[in-house]
C-alpha cells in the first residue's frame, strides 16, 4: 500500500473482504465484551474491598 493512496479506495477494498454488517457486528461484540469483562472486574474489586 503506498502513502498516496486515498481512504476511498481503502475503505472500499475492506468492505470488500468484510462485509459491513459483519464489521458493525464485530465493534459492537467487543464494546459489549468489554463492557462486561469491567463489570466482572469491578465485582472483584468491590467484593475485595468487602473483606
Amino acid at each position: 500500500m503506498s502513502r498516496g493512496e486515498n481512504p476511498v479506495t481503502v475503505r472500499a477494498r475492506i468492505e470488500a473482504k468484510f462485509p459491513r454488517g459483519l464489521v458493525i457486528r464485530l465493534i459492537a461484540y467487543l464494546f459489549v465484551g468489554h463492557l462486561f469483562a469491567f463489570f466482572v472486574y469491578l465485582l472483584f474489586v468491590l467484593g475485595a474491598q468487602n473483606q
